[in-house]
């Protein structure tokens, strides 16, 4: 388990990809306890698991899948990942709860300046939309953000300077492809709702009443 918040960036050195598996290899500065063959990182936005080890380069085993349904299959040797290493018991939650399993890409469709801060709207498919809520978390890329804005086709977030200089924000252009994670609560309340189970007062209309639910999101069908 993560908490979105990035703590290192690394850099494609190995992007293999064969018929039904790939290898990704990532350069990248060693955290005080070194990593270890085995551990889960963050990569990303992707739970990956280290494969080896060489000095200063991690390489993950990725299935064909893996690179088809995340960005990973849009990257290039150069391009710069967010890193996270999972968390241990007692460490504080900076975040929220990422997993690290990617509901879908999403794309950059607007980037904005707002003060000191960046703008990014990011269209995405209508079931991952579906699983926002205003002022609720999303994981783009591995990093834990606040959704500022719903839309019919799209979200907005605000980033400020740090995360913006120390995550692959600052890389990103329109057209960029984004990991998109939703928050894994929502997604167990949402589940509970479209089955009729839980709460059986408990409707989108009377969420929307509520505030919890933005009026620009449909509610599922």
């Amino acid at each position: 388990m993560f908490s979105g918040i990035v703590q290192k960036m690394g850099e494609i050195v190995v992007h293999d990809l064969a018929e039904k598996w790939g290898r990704l290899g990532v350069k990248f500065e060693d955290w005080e306890t070194p990593i270890e063959k085995g551990e889960s990182i963050c990569t990303q936005g992707i739970c990956l698991t280290v494969a080896e080890r060489e000095e200063d380069v991690l390489y993950y085993d990725v299935l064909r899948e893996t690179f088809d349904y995340t960005n990973l299959g849009e990257k290039k040797v150069g391009d710069k990942l967010n890193l996270e290493r999972s968390l241990y018991w007692g460490q504080p939650m900076g975040g929220h709860i990422v997993v690290g399993h990617v509901d879908g890409v999403g794309r950059v469709e607007e980037i904005g300046r707002s003060g000191r801060d960046w703008t990014y709207r990011i269209s995405c498919s209508p079931q991952v939309l579906d699983s926002m809520v205003f002022k609720g978390s999303v994981a783009i890329d591995g990093v834990s953000m606040t959704i500022a804005e719903l839309h019919e086709d799209s979200f907005q977030v605000f980033v400020i300077p740090v995360t913006y200089n120390e995550t692959t924000f600052h890389e990103y252009a329109e057209g960029t492809g984004v990991n998109l994670e939703m928050d894994l609560l929502a997604k167990y309340v949402r589940r509970l709702v479209e089955r009729g189970e839980g709460y059986q007062d408990v409707t989108w209309e009377r969420l929307r009443e509520v505030g919890l639910v933005d009026e620009p999101t449909s509610a599922p069908k």
